[in-house]
């Protein structure tokens, strides 16, 4: 089996049930696994809520290191359009072309220092960077600042063997309040200022909505991001096969990132909270009970995608759901695939070999599944395209 193989432990349970039930903290979650149920359910907020009590929906449960509520995560329509319409604008920033051509920059540079080394560890010492300085453009903050970023580690949330660490937690909870007492005392151009300058519903958003804001902004896109561009660098050691093509054929750059999203499904899955005694795929589910839609399974589902067990780089027709769906829709997906779009690119223009020396694996592990999601370490030596 290659590195960059990802098993799926859905199969069996998305054929013969559509679902698997875990235990999260003495909380149950019913799985569901199915590409149409989970589409379905998530479009569905009147039945399947997550305007509930912050941090169930997150799977494993946040309850006990948060009470802030994310948005506009953890809110649901009408309202949630509200915040939307509010932040969105911002989040498509990646797509002006200043803002383009500045994370070019940051990404062939990354790419040079590592060509420039023997080796290099590509999670704590590639994509962790990487992340943390584009995240500096998303903000429209200094890259200095990426540097507190980078201290944190590649997880805000979770030590070493540990599922949740509340005091990591506040190591970012403390750290946005300040920054956001900073932005009132003397307000600039981040998102901060922006945020606090803004009204919602004809009321001035409050000091404790900013941060649920930035709470997401910060945590939503930090694994995701590391484990995609991760995954990215070994299947490309894999498959220099792959690489190649896209140098010969840029055009498929698009197709092959929305590809390696469904592939590798940085994340998992997300909950929702029931409202009403209801039934999903011939299951009955009670209200007040925690269901999650397991995108990794989704975007497995052989009914539904050809060859769903491979990467297939000019896959045409991909309706995954790695960035979520419905109005729940993934607020940074437009930063994620400029990153990895860049990234792509940058690759199949500098690097001729990428050959994988030792790697750890990442692994979920939920004791009715357990799921690879990336690398705890990957390490690789670069080789130049020799032109």
């Amino acid at each position: 089996m290659k590195t960059s193989t990802f098993p799926d432990p859905f199969e069996t349970a998305r054929k013969e049930d559509g679902v698997l039930e875990i235990d999260d903290q003495n909380d149950k979650v019913t799985m569901l696994l199915r590409h149409k149920d989970v589409r379905k359910t998530a479009h569905n907020y009147k039945s399947f809520t997550s305007e509930t009590q912050p941090g169930r929906i997150v799977v494993p449960s946040e309850v006990s290191i948060r009470d802030t509520r994310q948005i506009p995560f953890e809110v649901d329509p009408p309202k949630h359009g509200a915040y939307r319409a509010l932040i969105e604008p911002w989040f498509r920033r990646p797509l002006d072309p200043e803002n383009q051509a500045k994370l070019t920059a940051q990404i062939e540079s990354i790419v040079a220092d590592a060509l420039c080394k023997q080796t290099v560890e590509i999670v704590e010492d590639f994509a962790l960077p990487l992340q943390s300085k584009a995240l500096t453009l998303l903000l429209n903050t200094p890259l200095e600042e990426s540097e507190t970023w980078i201290s944190w580690g590649t997880h805000v949330f979770r030590s070493e063997g540990e599922a949740l660490d509340g005091d990591k937690a506040n190591v970012l909870y403390d750290y946005i309040e300040a920054q956001l007492d900073r932005t009132i005392a003397q307000p600039g151009e981040d998102l901060y200022s922006v945020l606090l300058n803004s009204e919602v519903e004809g009321k001035k958003l409050t000091k404790e909505e900013a941060k649920g804001v930035m709470v997401l902004t910060f945590a939503g896109g930090r694994d995701t991001v590391i484990n995609a561009v991760t995954n990215a660098i070994a299947y490309f050691a894999d498959h220099p096969e792959g690489l190649a093509r896209l140098r010969q054929e840029p055009e498929l750059i698009g197709n092959a990132v929305e590809e390696m999203i469904r592939y590798f499904s940085p994340l998992t899955q997300m909950g929702r909270e029931v409202t009403e005694d209801t039934q999903v795929c011939e299951h009955a589910i009670k209200a007040k009970s925690r269901v999650s839609l397991c995108w990794a399974s989704a975007n497995r589902d052989e009914g539904i995608f050809e060859n769903a067990n491979e990467i297939v780089l000019d896959r045409k027709v991909n309706p995954h759901v790695g960035f979520g769906f419905s109005h729940h829709n993934c607020l940074g997906a437009t930063h994620a695939r400029q990153i990895m779009r860049i990234l792509l690119s940058t690759l199949s223009h500098q690097i001729g070999k990428i050959e994988i020396l030792s790697s750890e694996d990442n692994i979920e592990d939920w004791k009715k599944y357990r799921r690879k999601v990336g690398y705890h370490q990957l390490t690789v030596k670069l080789s130049p395209l020799n032109k």
